[in-house]
C-alpha cells in the first residue's frame, strides 16, 4: 500500500531486520508510520514500538533456533533409540546363541566324564586280570619248577640206583631204591617190584616216626651202615629202573613244552590286556583334554553371556530412560513454541493497536514534529531514494555473503545495490532455482559416488580379504604337500626296513631250524647208539652173573693140576660199572640236550611266528597309511593348483577394482565434504529466501511454480 511504501523508506538500514511473514508485517508498517529518515528525537511511542519490534525479533529467532535445535534433538532420540534397539536385538540373538553353546558344551563335558569313567574302569578290571594273570602263571610256574626238581631227583636217583646195582650186585642202594619207590608218579606196579626187592634184601631197620612235613622216614637220612641185598639175580630191578628213568624223562620233556606253552598263553593274556590298557589310556587321555577344553569353552560362553546380559540389561535402561526423555522433551517442545507463537501474536496485536489511529501521537511532546517530519519526508520523490527493500536485501546478503563466505551471495548483494527492483527480484527466484537444481543434481551425483566407492571399497576389501586367505591357504597347502612327502618318503623307508628284517628273520629261523633238526636227529640217533651199547653191556653182564652158581658144582677140574682159582670169570664187572655210568650219563645227556633244543626250537618257531605277525601288521599299517596319504597328498596337489588359479584370478579382479578406484576418486573425492557444501548451499538458498520475503513482502514460490512461469514466459 502506499502508506507501507512511505514508511519504509524513512527507515535506516541498519536497524531492520529481517521479518518473519507473516506476522512481521504489520510490525513493519506500524514501525514505518511513525519512523522519520531526518528525525531527531524520538516519542516515548516511537521507544515502545521499537523495544515491541526487538521483543517480536528476538522471539522470531529463539523460536527459529529452538526448532533448529530440537530437530537435531530428534534425530539423536531417532539414530540413539534405533542404535539400542538394534544393540538389544543382537544382544538377545547372541544370549539366545550363546545358551545354546552352553548347552552343547555341558552336554559334551557330562558325556567325556562318563567316558572318562567307564575307560578307568575298564583300566582297573583289566589291571586286576593282569594281577591275576600273573600271579596264576606264578603259581603254575612254581608247581612246574617244583614237578620238575622230583622228576630230576628221580631220574637221577634212578640212574644212580641201577648204575650200582650194575657195578656192585653185592651191595644194595638202599636210599636210592626207596626214594624211587616213594615217588609219587611211580608207578604202582614198580613200586611193588622195589618194595618186594627191598623186603628180600635188606635188613630189619628199626621204625622210626615220620616226620610231619616231608611225611619222609627219616631213618632214611642216618649215616647207618646200608643193608645188604642178598645176592641174587638183579636184572629185573635194574630193567625197571631204566624203563622209570626214561618214563620219567618224558614227562620232564612233555613238563617243559606245557610250560612253554601256558607261558607264551600268559605272555599272549599279558600283552593284549597291556594293549588295551594303553589304547584305553590314550583314549583317556584325550578324553580328558577334551573335557579339559570344552571346560575352558564352557567358561568363556559363560563369562561372554553374563557379560552381554549385563550390556542388554544397561541398553533396555538407557532406551527406557531416552525414551522417556524425548517423549518429555516433545511435550515440552510443542508447549514452549505454542508459548513463543502465543507471545509474537500478542507483541503484534499490542503493535497494532498502539499504532492505530485510536492514540494520539500528535498530543505527545514532539509528536506534532515527528508527524511533519514524516509528512514532510513523505512528499520526497521516490525516485531519488533506492528503495529500503533492496536496501535491506544488500545489507542481508552482505552479512550472509561474509559470514558463509559465499560468491554467490557478494555477487547478488552487489546487484541489489546497482539493479533495479524487479531485476534483484527475478534474479533472486533464478538464483534459487539454480542452487536447488545444483543441488539436485550434486545429490544424484553424490548418492551415485557414494554407491560407486561403497561398492569399490567392498570390493576392493573383499578382493584384499580374499587375497590374505587364499595366500595363507596356499602356504598351509604347501607346508602339507612337503610334510605328506616326507610322511611317505619315510614310510616307505620303513616298510623297506621291516621287509628286511622280515627276510634276515626268515633267513635266520630257516638256518636256526636246521641247525635244531640236526642237533635233534643227532641227539636221538645217539641215545638209540648209546641204548644199544648199553643193551649189549648190560646182556652181557648178566649172563656172566650166571656163573656163580656154577662154582658149587662137584667137576673133573677138581682133580686137575691147579691152573687159577676156582672162582668163575664174570667178566670186568668191577669196571664196567664205571663205564655203563657214563654210558648212562651220556644218554641222559643227549636225551637233554633233544628236550632243550626242541623246547628251545618251539620258543624260536613261536618268537618267529610273533615277530612276523608283528612285522605284517606294522607293514600293512605303514602301507595303509602310505595309501591314505597318497590320497591326500593328491587332494592336497589339486586344491593347491586351484588355489592358485583362485589366487592369480582373485589378484586380476583386485587390481581392476583399484584401478577403477583411482578413475573415480578425482571426481567423487574434493577439497571439503559434501556437508559442508550442502550446509553452504543451504545457508545461500535461506539468505535469498529472506531476501525475497523482504522484496516481495510474500513466500517464494515452489521450484515448480517458478519454473512453470519461466516455461509460461
Amino acid at each position: 500500500s502506499p502508506t507501507l511504501r512511505t514508511a519504509h523508506c524513512g527507515t535506516p538500514p541498519s536497524t531492520m531486520k529481517p521479518p518473519r511473514p507473516p506476522l512481521a508485517f504489520p510490525l513493519l508498517a506500524a514501525w514505518a508510520a511513525f519512523s522519520g529518515a531526518e528525525a531527531t528525537a524520538v516519542t516515548p511511542i516511537q521507544k515502545v514500538l521499537q523495544m515491541l519490534q526487538e521483543m517480536h525479533d528476538k522471539g522470531v529467532e529463539e523460536q527459529k533456533a529452538e526448532s533448529v535445535r530440537f530437530s537435531a534433538f530428534n534425530q539423536f532420540c531417532s539414530d540413539t533409540s534405533a542404535a539400542r534397539s538394534k544393540a538389544i536385538e543382537d544382544a538377545t540373538e547372541k544370549i539366545g546363541k550363546l545358551s545354546a553353546d552352553i548347552g552343547k558344551a555341558e552336554a559334551d563335558i557330562d558325556a567325556a566324564a562318563d567316558k572318562i569313567a567307564e575307560l578307568e574302569e575298564d583300566m582297573g578290571r583289566w589291571k586286576k586280570d593282569s594281577k591275576a594273570a600273573s600271579e596264576v602263571r606264578e603259581k603254575e610256574r612254581f608247581d612246574y619248577e617244583a614237578t620238575r626238581s622230583e622228576l630230576a631227583d628221580a631220574v637221577d636217583a634212578c640212574e644212580r640206583a641201577a648204575a650200582r646195582l650194575l657195578s656192585e650186585p653185592k651191595k644194595l642202594p638202599q636210599a636210592e631204591l626207596v626214594q624211587v619207590r616213594d615217588f609219587a608218579k611211580t608207578p604202582a606196579f614198580a613200586r611193588s617190584a622195589l618194595a618186594s626187592f627191598l623186603g628180600e634184601a635188606t635188613v630189619a631197620v628199626p621204625e622210626a616216626p615220620l616226620d610231619a612235613e616231608s611225611q619222609v622216614n627219616p631213618m632214611l637220612f642216618n649215616e647207618a651202615p646200608q643193608a645188604y641185598a642178598y645176592e641174587s639175580q638183579s636184572g629185573g630191578v635194574v630193567k625197571i629202573l631204566q624203563d622209570l628213568r626214561q618214563e620219567f624223562k618224558k614227562e620232564i620233556t612233555s613238563l617243559d613244552k606245557e610250560e612253554l606253552g601256558a607261558r607264551h598263553a600268559c605272555d599272549d593274556v599279558l600283552q593284549r590286556l597291556v594293549g588295551q590298557t594303553d589304547l584305553a589310556a590314550q583314549e583317556r587321555d584325550q578324553q580328558a583334554q577334551h573335557h579339559a577344553e570344552r571346560s575352558a569353552q564352557l567358561a568363556a560362553y559363560q563369562g561372554e553371556k553374563a557379560m552381554t546380559e549385563d550390556a542388554k540389561k544397561a541398553d533396555e535402561a538407557y532406551l527406557k530412560d531416552l525414551t522417556g526423555l524425548c517423549k518429555q522433551k516433545s511435550g515440552d517442545f510443542g508447549n514452549r513454541q505454542q508459548l513463543r507463537e502465543e507471545e509474537l501474536q500478542a507483541i503484534t496485536k499490542a503493535v497494532e493497536i498502539i499504532s492505530s489511529k485510536d492514540v494520539a501521537v500528535e498530543r505527545l511532546p514532539g509528536g506534532a514534529a515527528a508527524a511533519s517530519a514524516a509528512s514532510s519526508f513523505a512528499q520526497v520523490p521516490p525516485r531519488r531514494l533506492r528503495s529500503p527493500q533492496l536496501q535491506k536485501v544488500a545489507a542481508l546478503l552482505r552479512e550472509r555473503a561474509q559470514k558463509s563466505k559465499s560468491d554467490v551471495l557478494a555477487l547478488l548483494a552487489k546487484r541489489a545495490e546497482e539493479d533495479p527492483f524487479s531485476k534483484v527480484k527475478s534474479m533472486i527466484r533464478d538464483m534459487i532455482t539454480k542452487l536447488l537444481e545444483q543441488a539436485a543434481s550434486e545429490s544424484d551425483h553424490k548418492a551415485w559416488c557414494d554407491a560407486e566407492m561403497s561398492s569399490n571399497k567392498l570390493t576392493r576389501d573383499i578382493k584384499t580379504r580374499e587375497v590374505d586367505e587364499i595366500s595363507a591357504e596356499i602356504d598351509r597347502l604347501s607346508a602339507t604337500e612337503a610334510e605328506l612327502t616326507q610322511e611317505i618318503a619315510d614310510l616307505n623307508d620303513n616298510v623297506a626296513s621291516i621287509t628286511k628284517a622280515m627276510q634276515e628273520a626268515t633267513a635266520e629261523r630257516q638256518a636256526e631250524k636246521e641247525t635244531n633238526e640236526e642237533t635233534i636227529a643227532d641227539a636221538v640217533a645217539s641215545q638209540k647208539a648209546i641204548a644199544e651199547a648199553l643193551a649189549v653191556l648190560r646182556e652181557f653182564y648178566a649172563k656172566a652173573a650166571q656163573a656163580t652158581s656154577f662154582a658149587q658144582r662137584q667137576s673133573p677140574a677138581e682133580d686137575a693140576p691147579e691152573t687159577f682159582g676156582d672162582e668163575p670169570y664174570t667178566g670186568m664187572q668191577g669196571e664196567s660199572g664205571g663205564v655203563l655210568g657214563m654210558l648212562e650219563v651220556i644218554e641222559s645227556d643227549f636225551a637233554r640236550l633233544e628236550a632243550e633244543t626242541s623246547t628251545a626250537e618251539s620258543e624260536a618257531v613261536a618268537d618267529h611266528k610273533r615277530f612276523m605277525a608283528d612285522s605284517d601288521t606294522d607293514k600293512a599299517v605303514a602301507l595303509t597309511e602310505i595309501e591314505h596319504n597318497d590320497s591326500r597328498l593328491l587332494m592336497t596337489k589339486q586344491s593347491l593348483s586351484g588355489a592358485q588359479k583362485t589366487l592369480e584370478q582373485t589378484r586380476t579382479s583386485l587390481d581392476a577394482a583399484t584401478s577403477y578406484y583411482y578413475k573415480l576418486k578425482p571426481s567423487c573425492e574434493v577439497s571439503f565434504s559434501y556437508d559442508e557444501r550442502v550446509q553452504k548451499r543451504k545457508e545461500e538458498v535461506e539468505s535469498l529466501r529472506d531476501a525475497y520475503v523482504i522484496l516481495a513482502g510474500e513466500e517464494l514460490p515452489s521450484v515448480q511454480e517458478m519454473k512453470a512461469e519461466q516455461i509460461g514466459a
